[in-house]
């Protein structure tokens, strides 16, 4: 098999584990982070279903878990600090706690796959693409730091504005389908004094909350509110922070503390939750993967686990297509990942149409205070997960070149 040399846009989680399979099949990879190093912080995300059988057999399932949160459950409070209700059997970020599911800080599952690549695939940090000219030889990629490369694929993991799909797709604004919400997260010190706990207040079309991280040293602040399009300036951080700040002025709770450890935090992030649709993933030599192609927004809590069983797919997909035959990689990558992609953003969609109204949220209270109260609580918590189980179990995984037992050696030959 020819050495094929892939660049790929993005070093979070669906970069470096697309890296990671294409390595094992023999292509050369190099991988472009417009941050200066593997990005630290960021909120609590979740491998389900068939993912977790993808990073089982990436070697990588034991540390995943050794890193996971562990959350033993989540509470509300009412505006002056007062418990409303508490759940074990539950997490607002994670679901079930007692579940085959695992939670993990984004930025812990972010190291350990860079320790998994950094070894064979060559890093280029704080830079970024500024045009791409697809030919028949091959893509020629300009970066921003100067130089120009040429290389036999281009792969955008990067992320819901992603600039490749920009670049080879068209604008964001025909693809990303706005679900009138944002959301911000940011690390504090662990302010509440949390144990593996979450807690949160509702207040009219918000919440803010904290939950404890890196083993209970720190805490994620989170603010989620109501938007409409265009409201959240996304090159501007400072404008951010203030629409923050005039959104949860006189919500009660601790919820001024968050907002002054808000103007100090070197992670701030905010984006409105949106979805992204496009008709194809690939365009000549360009392809999409994870957020950057199909991303459901957090509101499906399957962003992750998307990102990293299409990896899965498309490096599996490219190898087995063989040397030259990038479009029908790409195209047994969209047919395989098609339908599962489409179960996992219905979820969003479901989620989106809850508005967080007053009643709405006085019920939702009520509704877990009752469940709280009741003997099969956890057959109740099962019972109301199955959706998300059928979506995020939706997919059969082909064995690529034996990568499920680890036939594959690093020149993409399979073992004898």
């Amino acid at each position: 098999m020819r050495n094929r040399e892939v660049l790929i846009s993005g070093g979070s989680v669906a970069g470096p584990a697309l890296a990671f399979w294409l390595r094992r099949y023999g292509f050369t990879t190099t991988i472009v982070e417009r941050a200066p190093a593997p990005r630290t912080g960021g909120q609590a995300i979740d491998i389900r279903g068939a993912a977790i059988d993808v990073v089982r057999w990436m070697g990588l399932l034991e540390r995943v878990r050794a890193a996971g949160t562990a959350m033993r459950g989540m509470s509300f409070v009412d505006a002056g600090g007062r418990p409303l209700v508490s759940l074990t059997e539950l997490t607002l970020t994670g679901g079930a706690t007692d579940g085959p599911d695992i939670e993990v800080m984004r930025d812990e599952l972010v190291e350990l796959l860079y320790g998994a690549t950094r070894d064979d695939t060559e890093y280029l940090f704080d830079d970024s693409i500024t045009a791409l000219r697809d030919g028949p030889d091959g893509v020629y990629v300009d970066f921003e730091r100067g130089g120009s490369r040429r290389f036999d694929m281009v792969i955008g993991a990067d992320g819901q504005h992603s600039r490749v799909r920009a670049l080879a797709f068209g604008p964001e604004e025909r693809f990303l389908r706005h679900l009138g919400m944002a959301i911000s997260v940011f690390s504090a010190p662990n302010l509440l004094g949390l144990d593996r706990w979450q807690e949160f207040h509702l207040a009219e079309r918000k919440v803010v909350g904290a939950y404890s991280a890196r083993r209970n040293t720190q805490s994620r602040i989170m603010f989620g509110f109501s938007v409409e399009p265009g409201e959240v300036d996304l090159r501007d951080p400072d404008q951010q922070r203030r629409l923050i700040a005039r959104r949860f002025a006189g919500v009660g709770w601790r919820t001024p503390e968050f907002l002054d450890a808000m103007w100090a935090a070197p992670d701030f992030y905010l984006d409105a939750m949106s979805q992204v649709r496009l008709p194809r993933w690939s365009s000549g030599r360009i392809g999409l993967v994870g957020d950057a192609a199909y991303g459901p927004s957090p509101l499906s809590g399957q962003g992750t686990s998307l990102a990293l069983v299409g990896a899965y797919v498309l490096a599996g997909e490219l190898a087995s297509a063989g040397d030259g035959n990038h479009a029908r990689g790409f195209e047994r990558y969209q047919e395989r990942m098609a339908g599962f992609v489409e179960a996992n953003q219905a979820l969003a969609l479901s989620a989106a149409k809850r508005k967080g109204t007053r009643f709405g949220n006085w019920c939702a209270i009520q509704v877990m205070r009752a469940m709280s109260r009741l003997p099969f609580r956890r057959q109740l918590v099962a019972l109301s997960m199955r959706p998300l189980r059928r979506a995020a179990d939706g997919i059969e995984l082909p064995d690529y070149w034996g990568a499920r037992s680890g036939l594959v050696d690093q020149a993409g030959v399979v073992d004898q």
